[in-house]
């Protein structure tokens, strides 16, 4: 009997031995293969900018969410859809009601079908949705290489630090490092996670004549797209922003208001 337990403790021990070696090295070896992974993956924090719309007390720049629209409609809008805007939306960035119907009148926007059944375009209106680079996801990924362009009604909430983030991706191309090994078809970027990026880089210096005569450098561009970017997506925030400060001002009032009551009431009690 005493045999048979010898015999079973030295099996045992035969079996635990490599499983606790395995349990012991695979952590340590995985650590070990994935730190060029994560050397070559992370990114550096997007520096902070300054915005007009930063703050309780920020407000929108009208005139570069002007040019932010005009940056978006010569170059962004070749490959990214605002499928969440409509032309009439506009006014928020303070463009009249003629320059909003001039501005939907010069493109072609889907009208439905004809009596054959036959999709058909025509001039935008005011009511138009914003016209999409593509038909429909398919064909946006055949025209990609199989990428697809997100969409950027709401592209400054879904990302984080959202309006620093795309400004940094916007200015962050650069020539890859020389030991950095590229993917075919990929674009070195700065501040793109795993810095490699489809998009190949959008903005150049001068690329857009802005009709106020401001400056157009990358740095102009990428800030005046961005704050367009940031009303598309929160077309109500700086009207929040501003009842939110007059409700606090009202309650400080109200606030001073009861306490100089509340003195009057009480001055002869003792």
């Amino acid at each position: 009997m005493r045999a048979f337990r010898d015999l079973l403790a030295a099996a045992l021990l035969n079996v635990a031995v490599p499983v606790l070696l395995c349990i012991v090295a695979v952590p340590a070896l995985l650590s070990i293969v994935s730190v060029p992974a994560l050397a070559q993956e992370e990114a550096p924090k997007p520096p902070s900018q300054n915005w007009s719309f930063s703050g309780i007390f920020g407000g929108l720049d009208l005139a570069a969410a002007q040019r932010g629209f005009q940056v978006y409609s010569e170059v962004c809008a070749t490959c990214h859809s605002m499928n969440l805007l409509h032309y009439r939306d506009l006014e928020g960035i303070g463009l009249t009601a003629d320059q909003i119907t001039s501005v939907a009148a010069a493109v072609d926007v889907p009208l439905g079908v004809d009596d054959q059944g036959n999709p058909k375009t025509g001039p935008g209106t005011p009511s138009s949705q914003f016209r999409a680079p593509f038909a429909n996801e398919q064909a946006a990924r055949a025209a990609m290489n199989g990428a697809l362009p997100p969409d950027q009604s709401l592209i400054v909430n879904a990302r984080e630090d959202g309006a620093n983030y795309l400004y940094a991706i916007l200015t962050g191309f650069r020539d890859a490092p020389a030991a950095f090994k590229m993917m075919g078809g990929m674009n070195y970027n700065e501040y793109f996670p795993g810095h490699q990026i489809a998009m190949p880089q959008p903005l150049h210096d001068q690329q857009v004549t802005f009709a106020d005569g401001a400056p157009n450098r990358i740095e102009d561009e990428a800030h005046d797209v961005v704050t367009f970017l940031y009303w598309a997506a929160n077309p109500d925030a700086i009207q929040r922003k501003q009842i939110g400060v007059r409700v606090v001002l009202f309650l400080v009032f109200m606030t001073g208001i009861t306490y100089a009551v509340k003195r009057k009431v009480w001055a002869d009690v003792h």
